[in-house]
C-alpha cells in the first residue's frame, strides 16, 4: 500500500514539474530573456500588426534602413513620418533629392506605405525643381515593402 502511494506521489510530482518547465519557457520568452523555439505563441511576435509604436514596426524599420544613406530631418514613429534632407549623389552632384515616407497603417500591407520625392537640378548655380519619375517612387515603395516582409519572415522563422 505504501508503495502505491509513493508511486502515485512520484507521478504527481513529475507531472507538476513538467508543467512548470513549459511555464518557465513562456515566462522567459515574455520577459525577453530566452525565446522558446517551438512555442506556438512565437507567431504572434511576427504578426503583421505590431503596435509598440504608432505604426507597423516592420515598415518603420525597413523605411529607416532604406533611407539610411540620406540625412534625416524628421522622424516620427507615432505618426509614421520620415523626412530626409536634400541628398546629392556624389556621382551626379548637379542633382539632389528629398524623400518623405509616410506609413499609413499598423498592418503590413502594400498600401500602408507612401513615398513622395522631390528632385532638383543645379542650373547656373540655381536649384530648379524637376519632375521625379513615377518609377522612382514606386521602386522605393517596393524596396521598403520587401525589406519589411523580410524582417517579418526573419522574426517568424529566425
Amino acid at each position: 500500500m505504501a508503495r502505491k502511494t509513493s508511486v502515485v506521489a512520484a507521478i504527481a510530482l513529475l507531472s507538476l514539474l513538467g508543467g512548470c518547465a513549459g511555464t518557465v519557457d513562456w515566462v522567459k520568452q515574455d520577459l525577453g530573456i530566452e525565446p522558446a523555439k517551438n512555442d506556438p505563441r512565437t507567431h504572434d511576435l511576427a504578426a503583421s500588426k505590431i503596435t509598440t509604436i504608432g505604426v507597423n514596426s516592420y515598415l518603420w524599420r525597413a523605411s529607416l534602413d532604406t533611407l539610411s544613406f540620406m540625412p534625416l530631418v524628421q522622424t516620427d514613429s507615432n505618426g509614421g513620418v520620415i523626412v530626409t534632407d536634400w541628398y546629392a549623389n556624389p556621382a551626379s552632384p548637379n542633382e539632389r533629392m528629398k524623400v518623405t515616407v509616410t506609413i499609413l497603417d499598423q498592418d503590413l500591407r502594400a498600401d500602408a506605405v507612401k513615398v513622395a520625392a522631390l528632385r532638383q537640378e543645379n542650373r547656373g548655380g540655381q536649384w530648379v525643381d524637376t519632375p521625379v519619375q513615377a518609377a522612382t517612387v514606386q521602386k522605393l515603395e517596393e524596396i521598403i515593402l520587401t525589406k519589411a516582409r523580410d524582417l517579418r519572415r526573419s522574426a517568424l522563422y529566425g
